[in-house]
């Protein structure tokens, strides 16, 4: 299903391996290799991180979260300063998302009065979570706020219904997902800026296939979406159901278009997804894991406040080439600094842990091009079985 592509973007695949495949995605500010990991800027900054940091781990695109920038400071100030690119320094990739989960999810409210987010066909009405103000975000007024926003990707606005909602309520979901769908097409955007859908389903695989079919074939005035997202996993359903959906859908999704897993997540999760077919990722896991003192490995996970590295004088991973590892600074280092709440521990922890998640995904491009991709994920997955 070949669409027309919004200029400056192209999407071309280089290799496969099954199902897993390696791609360049070009976009006006760079070109992404797939697969791809998106580390979150949920306020326009990945939390503690410089862009330059941020960029030496490996990251080719970052995220960028529609709710929280268009509550503070808001999408004028931000397209003033020259769009997300200008105002947050990043040279590379953007996206943003819809800002609909968050929403949902974080829309606050006052006690005693209305419920903190209502849904209906024309949009999601919701509560700051700073202030209590009222707004309301629509299909149209989603695609404006991330026109002013400026990255290079923006996101429809989409139903996520919770992970094991019954049927009848995800056959729902998908059909406003695919109404909000043509809304966002028809509306103004800037010329050189990509709009993607947002496959919903749940772990239903027929609707995800035919919801996948139908948003492919979607063309309002010459208008298509660029790429296609699977949006509704990790929301409460089992994880091995969420593997055995993703492998029966992802390939399924047009493959003329990038395909990105929204919010997922461990490096399990993108091992079996790359198989199944997913070009590109995004989750909060290893910053938040490492501000919570959490180290990950390709052996799995180092909780560093644990009293047995008191006296460690390894880095978290002796083969690791990020700033923490190959700086020498000690578990035994890290633990004192975390104890103390120091500030420093959780930017080197951060550092660490976006950095393996670019190793990963790097791994994979590399091993899908060389046609060793199924011994590549078998050994990391044996890796992370084994633990520390």
């Amino acid at each position: 299903m070949t669409a027309p592509r919004t200029p400056g973007f192209a999407f071309r695949v280089v290799a496969e391996s099954g199902h897993a495949r390696s791609a360049v995605f070009t976009t006006p500010h760079a070109e992404v290799e797939t697969p791809t990991f998106m580390p979150v800027g949920t306020q326009g900054s990945v939390k503690g991180l410089t862009p330059d940091e941020v960029a030496a781990t490996g990251a080719q695109i970052v995220l960028g979260n529609t709710y929280h920038l268009w509550l503070r400071p808001g999408p004028d100030v931000v397209a003033g300063q020259g769009g997300l690119h200008g105002f947050t320094r990043w040279p590379r990739a953007m996206l943003t998302d819809s800002g609909g989960f968050q929403a949902f999810s974080l829309g606050g409210g006052t006690p005693g009065k209305d419920p903190l987010v209502k849904l209906d066909e024309k949009g999601f009405t919701f509560r700051s979570h700073l202030d209590g103000s009222k707004h309301e975000l629509t299909p149209e007024e989603a695609v404006r706020v991330q026109g002013l926003l400026g990255a290079d990707i923006q996101m429809q606005l989409d139903v996520c219904p919770p992970g094991e909602s019954p049927r009848p309520i995800v056959e729902q979901a998908v059909a406003r997902t695919t109404r909000w769908a043509r809304r966002a097409l028809a509306a103004p955007r800037p010329e050189r800026q990509a709009l993607f859908g947002i496959v919903q389903g749940s772990c239903f695989p027929d609707l995800r296939r035919a919801h996948a079919d139908e948003l492919a074939g979607l063309d309002v005035e010459g208008r298509c979406f660029d790429g296609l997202a699977l949006g509704g996993f990790s929301v409460g359903e089992p994880i091995p159901r969420m593997y055995e959906t993703l492998h029966e859908v992802a390939h399924h999704v047009d493959r003329e278009r990038p395909r990105y897993l929204m919010g997922v997540g461990t490096p399990r999760d993108l091992l079996e997804a790359i198989d199944a077919g997913v070009d590109m990722f995004d989750c909060v896991l290893p910053t938040r894991n490492a501000r919570n003192g959490q180290a990950l490995t390709r052996f799995g996970r180092v909780v560093i406040k644990q009293a047995q590295w008191r006296e460690d004088k390894r880095p978290i991973d002796e083969d690791c080439a990020c700033p923490c590892c190959r700086g020498g600074y000690s578990r035994a280092y890290l633990r004192h600094l975390y104890l103390a709440g120091e500030m420093t521990v959780l930017r080197l922890l951060s550092v660490h842990n976006l950095h393996w998640y670019g190793e990963l995904v790097a791994g994979a491009r590399a091993a899908i091009r060389s046609g060793t991709w199924p011994g590549y994920k078998a050994e990391a997955l044996a890796r992370l079985e084994k633990g520390q």
